[in-house]
């Protein structure tokens, strides 16, 4: 989704004037005069943003992977600190971090820049992390028929770090396993011995 293929979300382009009036009526209910100059075009701001950070509704994961390659090579492939940013589903509050993915091929691999479009493309829409660490590691285990897959997802959430309990810099660590990585703690142990290094 970055790059040369940028997908915007074509349903809030085509909602755009309702979207831009319910955040103006918003920001009246929340006690603001929308007639001031910093907020005038904030409306139309918050429309164009929702539109790139909401593009992932129209991306189909699955097929982000693309055109995967026949390779013998059997032996851990991992990216790692893919940075993400993605909208919590509870608050409609920022969530960002770093994704970590690890896979063993069987005789199939994808391209390298295609893990990270897979991150953008499940991130970029309304979420909760658990999901998002599952989401990936499905798509790769399906789509690559892996021996084994292993993601691990940091993320700093600012519905945790602003509002409620107040926490700033706490992290949330999720993990996802399949394949053998569920049943190697070795495998597991190299995958985490490479994430530190």
């Amino acid at each position: 989704m970055a790059g040369k293929k940028d997908y915007v979300n074509s349903k809030v382009s085509g909602n755009r004037e309702q979207i831009e009036y319910h955040v103006k009526e918003i920001l009246k209910l929340i006690g603001e005069d929308v007639e001031r100059e910093g907020l005038l075009e904030t409306p139309a701001r918050v429309t164009r943003m929702y539109e790139e950070i909401f593009a992932g509704y129209e991306v189909d994961p699955r097929e982000v992977l693309g055109v995967t390659f026949d390779e013998q090579h059997e032996e851990l492939v991992i990216v790692r600190d893919i940075v993400y940013y993605s909208q919590c589903e509870h608050h409609m509050a920022p969530f960002f971090g770093k994704a970590h993915i690890g896979y063993l091929p069987s005789g199939k691999i994808a391209g390298l820049s295609k893990l990270a479009r897979l991150v953008e493309a499940v991130t970029r829409r309304l979420q909760v992390q658990e999901r998002i660490t599952s989401q990936i590691a499905d798509i790769l285990d399906e789509e690559l028929a892996p021996h084994g897959v292993m993601v691990v997802v940091e993320g700093e959430h600012l519905c945790m770090c602003a509002r409620g309990v107040k926490k700033p810099g706490s992290k949330t660590v999720t993990s996802a396993v399949r394949g053998e990585f569920r049943t190697s703690a070795p495998l597991r142990s190299e995958f985490l011995a490479l994430l530190k290094q």
